[in-house]
């Protein structure tokens, strides 16, 4: 018997256990428990009785067939016709409604990735928006000493690159530990971590942290020198 299911009604090895098959009552002791996965989707059982104690039992075999939609009332039709007794289950409606769910669920999860993803882009523009004062002042400086256009936009390329890769580090590090334990705790599924999805995400990272910072930093880069400094 499924372990879940023994210790929901509280039976122990050895009790006795009564069910009907069919109109006949069958008693059966609780010889050991089992684990069952009910996510693999697989003919599972919650009991599973010896040949000797279903002996005489009105069913003999059971089979599974994958099949087109086509072929299935010829298939009905042949086999009810030459085993009367056969009781056939459709269990395609049944995976289709799991698809249909897990197809919602996965959309309903990249919408709020969707969702996370714009709010933290204008949450980095508006950091990087409150800073532009500073970033200018560093600018006309560098300037002053001879900086070119191609040497500032590099160095602030390189600081947004360096902003970018220890965030998506602190990102994949929390999303890490979070997936980690919702589904080792919370699913019960095995958790493996994908280093290519992690650099994917690095990437991205560094790669929209430098578009928005160069994006938000134009104006400093234009700043004229004089006209700066006669302010400060």
């Amino acid at each position: 018997i499924s372990q879940d299911i023994a210790e929901g009604i509280g039976l122990k090895l050895g009790d006795t256990v009564t069910v009907n098959v069919l109109g006949r009552e069958i008693t059966a002791r609780v010889a050991n428990f089992r684990q069952l996965d009910w996510r693999s989707l697989q003919i599972n059982f919650v009991m599973v009785f010896s040949p000797n104690t279903l002996q005489g039992a009105p069913h003999m075999n059971i089979v599974t067939v994958e099949m087109t939609s086509d072929n299935e009332p010829a298939l009905l039709q042949a086999v009810s016709r030459t085993f009367p007794t056969v009781t056939p289950v459709r269990v395609k409606d049944a995976l289709d409604a799991v698809n249909d769910l897990l197809a919602k669920l996965l959309a309903a999860v990249r919408g709020a990735n969707a969702v996370t993803f714009i709010v933290g882009l204008l949450v980095l523009t508006g950091a990087l928006a409150t800073g532009l004062a500073s970033r200018t002042y560093d600018a006309v400086i560098l300037k002053t000493y001879g900086a070119t256009r191609r040497q500032l936009i590099n160095a602030f390329a390189l600081e947004y690159a360096i902003l970018g890769l220890v965030t998506a580090a602190f990102a994949v590090l929390a999303g890490g530990v979070s997936a980690w334990a919702l589904v080792r705790f919370v699913m019960e599924m095995p958790w493996e971590f994908s280093l290519p999805t992690a650099g994917i995400t690095a990437l991205l990272a560094m790669s929209v942290t430098v578009t928005a910072g160069l994006l938000t930093t134009r104006s400093a880069l234009g700043a004229r020198p004089a006209r700066q400094l006669r302010t400060e």
